[in-house]
């Protein structure tokens, strides 16, 4: 049988070693993929920016289910270490910000943040499905509702 804990499960499962951090590893996982989201937005164009965002909630969606079930295996129940979850969760409102601008992401960030810490709305019933999918599921579920809620405060404020 394969060691399913590889170097690579736990660097994408840490998000990058950002869930390492002693305090708030889920913000540190959040802040480490805003700071890639930003540094992409300094090289590509608006559509590239939404595509390649797109594209990185697919991709570490799937990685993130199994390098998750893989750590949970090792760390037990929905370890804090484990922050891809909040990586994949913030880009989904980051999508929402369009123009970038700064009040836009701090936006997507901060609501995120709070949906993915209260649980509101059905959000925490996602975290009883256990495994990878039920580590990521619930931050996607508030990254959902916070892209709603960007959304719609671009729409209000124009």
């Amino acid at each position: 049988m394969m060691n399913r804990t590889t170097l690579f499960n736990k660097i994408i499962a840490t998000g990058f070693g950002s869930g390492y951090c002693p305090v708030a590893p889920g913000t540190a996982g959040t802040l480490a993929a805003t700071l890639i989201w930003v540094a992409l937005q300094h090289f590509l164009s608006p559509d590239g920016l939404l595509w390649t965002t797109a594209i990185l909630i697919v991709l570490f969606t799937a990685l993130g289910v199994w390098t998750a079930d893989a750590m949970e295996s090792v760390w037990g129940k929905d370890p804090s270490r484990v922050v891809v979850d909040e990586m994949v969760g913030v880009w989904i409102p980051l999508l929402a910000t369009g123009d970038g601008q700064w009040y836009h992401v701090v936006a997507a960030v901060v609501a995120f943040r709070l949906f993915d810490i209260f649980k509101p709305l059905g959000i925490r019933r996602l975290e009883r499905i256990g495994g990878g999918w039920g580590i990521m599921l619930d931050d996607i579920a508030a990254g959902l509702y916070s892209l709603i809620f960007v959304g719609a405060l671009r729409w209000i404020t124009g």
